[in-house]
């Protein structure tokens, strides 16, 4: 497995993010994802940057470390041609280790355009027509579309690096694999669900190109461990609300009120938190054991990011290695 940091743009100011990749190169993780949101989920955690933006300065502040957003919706909030120049720039600036996850979206960040929020099967079909519009700009030359849900007159971008940007997709079950295996290039999934990895791998037999398989782990390193299941359930105590109802939810207060009966005893039992270097492995083993490629760490708290990136040089990415590398 390669062993990723996240950029968790609900925690932490831009300026840190940038700071943070630096230090997570540096600690040696393979790679870092970037959350693509326009709000938090829950207003504790109080912060909700343009990653396109910080992930430009990444690129240019780091010179290792793969980079890929995680994930961006490319139907509503932002137009599929915008996306695919965006993706292509950060791919040029960060000379090759840029990677586009995309996924259906999230009614949380895609309502302030107040196009109002499809139901899943839509959004489906919004994001498989964005990703044929993306992959025709990534080709080169104009393009123009008339769809169902997008249209595009006489586009290009202009600036296309050497390499093709590669396209993650966020799935869950067999349809959206059915839909997006042959679309992209490799599989984003937040549960560790074996078949899932099986069904993509069948859906792509045809294909020459390898298909990593990209999950993320939230942990809370804090050496008082009263306080890291403290600070993840204020913060994460959301995660445990599944896809199919944290898609649908409209604001933060909705997140809270979801969220509301959730115990600090509940979120530890899905979150390690601590510093048992044990406990954090094994909280990686189901996605190791389902055959997952990469594994991307989120440290929860904003304030809690510097103590952190030691913890994993030292400890935490040799034990994960040494288990699963």
């Amino acid at each position: 497995m390669s062993f990723g940091y996240t950029l968790f743009t609900e925690q932490a100011p831009p300026r840190q993010l940038v700071s943070d990749a630096v230090a997570a190169e540096a600690a040696g993780f393979d790679f870092a994802v970037s959350s693509d949101h326009y709000f938090p989920w829950l207003d504790s955690q109080g912060h909700a940057s343009y990653c396109w933006s910080v992930l430009g300065a990444v690129a240019q502040a780091t010179s290792r470390l793969e980079l890929m957003t995680y994930v961006t919706c490319p139907i509503i909030r932002y137009h599929p041609a915008v996306v695919a120049q965006k993706a292509a720039t950060v791919q040029l600036l960060s000379e090759g280790r840029f990677t586009l996850g995309v996924g259906a979206g999230e009614n949380l960040n895609e309502h302030i355009v107040a196009r109002g929020w499809p139901p899943v099967n839509v959004r489906h079909d919004m994001l498989e027509e964005a990703l044929h519009i993306i992959g025709r700009l990534f080709d080169g030359g104009y393009v123009t579309h008339r769809g169902e849900h997008f249209h595009v007159d006489s586009a290009k971008v202009w600036d296309l690096p050497e390499q093709r940007v590669p396209i993650a997709v966020a799935v869950s079950g067999p349809q959206s694999i059915r839909r997006f295996a042959t679309l992209s290039d490799h599989l984003v999934a937040t549960e560790p669900k074996s078949e899932l990895v099986r069904n993509w791998d069948e859906a792509r037999s045809g294909t020459m190109v390898h298909s990593r398989k990209i999950g993320q782990q939230p942990m809370c390193f804090d050496a008082d461990r009263d306080a890291a299941v403290a600070r993840a359930h204020d913060q994460m105590r959301w995660f445990a609300g599944g896809w199919k109802v944290n898609s649908e939810l409209p604001s933060t207060a909705a997140f809270a009120a979801a969220s509301q009966f959730a115990r600090p005893a509940d979120v530890a039992e899905a979150i390690p938190c601590g510093d048992d270097v044990g406990a954090f492995v094994e909280s990686v083993r189901p996605f190791a054991e389902a055959g997952f490629t990469d594994i991307a760490l989120v440290q929860i708290g904003g304030g809690h990011q510097e103590p952190f990136f030691p913890f994993a040089r030292d400890r935490l990415l040799p034990a994960l290695r040494a288990e699963f590398g």
